[in-house]
This record gives structure tokens, sequence and C-alpha cells, in this order.
């Protein structure tokens, strides 16, 4: 039987990436959002290659630092706030992730000090 995870279905597109760029895991949200492109077909293949060359050369860079990267986005009159992070195992890297979570055009803001 295959594993659930909590991922798996989850309102948020998630995709990775392992440490030579190469896309290991999709949920259903962002095969969903990325049907056009190949959506599961883009498992196994280089994350490089599914941005265009404008995005090319920042996502290179992020790769190699290895830090977080974040921004908004609208498409389809949706707004999505978009969030590049390494992960690691044991302390070691081991590739990268992009988030993408739909947000409401007018939102709350708490300042929390």
């Amino acid at each position: 039987m295959e594993k659930q995870y909590w991922t798996k279905e989850i309102d948020t597109t998630i995709s990775v990436c392992d440490e030579n760029g190469i896309i290991v895991e999709m949920n259903d949200k962002a095969i969903n959002a990325f049907k056009e492109e190949g959506g599961e077909k883009l498992i196994g293949t280089k994350l490089i290659d599914c941005h265009p060359d404008s995005a090319k050369k920042k996502l290179e860079e992020l790769i190699a630092a290895k830090k977080p990267n974040y921004y908004t986005t609208e498409k389809n009159g949706v707004k999505h706030f978009v969030y590049h992070t390494p992960w690691f195992e044991n302390g070691i890297y081991k590739g990268f992730v992009e988030m993408i979570l739909d947000i409401p055009f007018e939102m709350p803001h708490y300042v929390r000090d």
C-alpha cells in the first residue's frame, strides 16, 4: 500500500527537487497546477527546465546559495505567495522545496512584538 503523507492533498502547491535539481516529488495540487507542462511527468526532470529563461539564473543562484526566496504573484485573478527554501536531512543539503499558497488580496496583518 502506498504511504499517504499530509502533503498529498493539502490545499498548497508543493514541489520538491533533490540536490541535483531533479524534481523528486509533487503533491496533488502541484501536479494539477502544472498539468499543461506535464503534471506528474515532471517528476524525474530538471527543475530548471520548468522555468522561463528570465527565472533560470535566479533559481540557479538560490540553489547554489542554499537560501530561501519568496514573493507574490497573480495569475487568473488569484494572488499567490511563492516560497522557495532549501531542505536538509541531518544537516546535509538535500534539495529545494517550492510552496505556492493562494492568498486573498486583502488580508489582516498582525504585529506580534
